[in-house]
C-alpha cells in the first residue's frame, strides 16, 4: 500500500507544489504589482514557497539517485543529467531569451549579469535585489545541487555506501549552512534577507538536504520509513506547526536577528520535510483533500515560476497608467491568472515536447544498456 502510494503521482505532493507556487505568486504580486499587503501576512511570508520547492526537489532528486544505490545498481550519470537537463533547460532558456530580447523597462532591472553566468547557472553569486531575472537565483542553487549530489552519491557507492557516513554528511551539510549564515551575520552584519545571504548557494543549499534525508530514510531504512508513515497525519501537523512557528519567529524577528538568521531557513526546511514525508502516505490528509486545479497547477509550477514575474512586471505599467486598483479582487485574479496562463503556454509549447523527447531518449538508453549487459553475460 505504501509502496504504491510512493511510486504513483500523489495528490498530497501536488498539493504541496501548488501551495508553494501560490505562495510565490502572492509574494511577488505584493512586491511588484500592488506594493501593498494584498494578501496580508500570508503574502508577507510567501517567499517560503521557494523553501518548500527546495525540499520537494531534494526529495525528488535524492530518491532518483539513492534508489539505485540502495539496490546495489550502478548510477548512470549520463541518464541522470540527460533527464535533468531536458527537464530544466528548455523552459529556462526560453524565458532567458525573452529577457535578452527585451532588456529595457518594464522587464529590465538595474543591471544584468554576463550571459555566460546565466548559461552556467552562476548568476546568483553577487546577485543584488532589483537586478534582471533575479528569481532565477533558486534555479541556480538547484542546478548546482544537481551537479554535486550525484557525485557525492557516486563516491559513496564506490566505497560500499556507508549509511552512517552518508547521514553524517547530510547533517554536516545542514550544520554548515547554519554556520555560514551565522558567520555572515557575526562578521558582516548580513541577516538572512540581505542579498548576500538570501541568494547565496552556501547559505541556502542546506534547505534541499531535509528532502534528501527523506529519500535516504526511504531507501536505506525501509522498515523505519514504513513505521513512520503510519503516523502521517501527526507528521503533517507537526510539520505545519513547526513551519508556522518558524515563520512567525522570522516575521517578528524573535528572539534575535542572529538566531532567526542562523536557524530560520534550516528549521523551516525541516518543517516542510515533515509535510513532504507525510504526503508520501495514502493515509495522509493531504492525499484526501481534492482541490480543483491543484494538480494542474502543480504540473505547471516550474513554468509558472519562470513566467509569472515578467508577466507581472509587463502588466504593472498598464495597471498604473489606467489607475486600476491593484488590490481589487478582480485585478488580483486577472493578473495572477495571466501569470499562470503564461506558465501554461510555456508548459504546453516547450516543456511538454521536451518531456516527450526525454521519455523516448531515456527508454532507448535503458533498452540499450540492458542489451549490452545481456550481451556481456553471453
Amino acid at each position: 500500500m505504501i509502496q504504491s502510494a510512493i511510486t504513483a503521482r500523489l495528490r498530497g505532493l501536488d498539493l504541496l507544489r501548488a501551495a508553494a507556487i501560490l505562495l510565490v505568486l502572492m509574494s511577488h504580486y505584493m512586491g511588484f504589482v500592488s506594493h501593498a499587503p494584498t494578501f496580508g501576512v500570508v503574502g508577507q511570508v510567501g517567499w517560503a514557497g521557494v523553501d518548500l520547492f527546495f525540499v520537494l526537489s531534494g526529495y525528488l532528486i535524492g530518491n532518483q539517485l539513492l534508489a539505485p544505490a540502495a539496490r546495489g545498481e550502478s548510477l548512470s550519470l549520463k541518464t541522470f543529467f540527460m533527464r535533468r537537463l531536458l527537464r530544466t533547460l528548455p523552459n529556462y532558456y526560453v524565458v532567458l531569451a525573452v529577457y535578452w530580447l527585451f532588456p529595457g523597462a518594464p522587464l529590465g532591472g538595474s543591471s544584468m549579469a554576463d550571459p555566460w553566468r546565466f548559461l552556467t547557472f552562476t548568476q546568483n553569486f553577487g546577485l543584488a535585489y532589483g537586478q534582471t531575472f533575479t528569481h532565477s537565483w533558486s534555479l541556480c542553487i538547484e542546478e548546482q545541487f544537481y551537479v554535486l549530489l550525484p557525485l557525492v552519491v557516486l563516491a559513496l557507492a564506490r566505497i560500499g555506501f556507508p549509511v552512517r557516513f552518508a547521514w553524517g554528511l547530510l547533517v554536516g551539510g545542514i550544520v554548515a549552512g547554519m554556520a555560514t549564515r551565522a558567520a555572515a551575520y557575526a562578521l558582516h552584519g548580513h541577516d538572512a534577507f540581505m542579498a548576500e545571504v538570501y541568494y547565496s548557494s552556501f547559505c541556502r543549499a542546506d534547505e534541499l538536504l531535509p528532502g534528501v534525508a527523506i529519500a535516504l530514510l526511504r531507501n536505506f531504512h525501509p522498515h523505519a520509513f514504513t513505521r513512520l508513515l503510519r503516523h502521517a497525519n501527526a507528521l503533517c501537523a507537526a510539520g505545519l506547526a513547526l513551519g508556522a512557528g518558524i515563520l512567525t519567529c522570522i516575521h517578528l524577528d524573535w528572539p534575535t536577528t542572529a538566531m532567526t538568521s542562523t536557524f530560520g531557513f534550516s528549521l523551516l526546511a525541516i518543517g516542510c520535510a515533515l509535510m513532504t514525508c507525510a504526503a508520501l502516505s495514502p493515509a495522509c490528509i493531504l492525499n484526501r483533500i481534492d482541490i480543483p486545479g491543484a494538480s494542474q497547477l502543480a504540473l505547471w509550477s516550474y513554468a509558472v515560476y519562470l513566467v509569472h514575474k515578467p508577466v507581472f512586471m509587463a502588466l504593472r505599467p498598464h495597471i498604473e497608467r489606467l489607475h486600476i486598483d491593484a488590490g481589487a479582487p478582480l485585478t488580483v485574479v486577472a493578473v495572477m491568472g495571466a501569470g499562470c496562463a503564461g506558465g501554461w503556454v510555456l508548459y504546453r509549447c516547450v516543456e511538454t515536447p521536451f518531456m516527450r523527447l526525454r521519455a523516448r531518449l531515456t527508454t532507448a538508453h535503458i533498452a540499450d544498456s540492458a542489451f549490452h549487459r545481456t550481451a556481456g553475460v553471453r
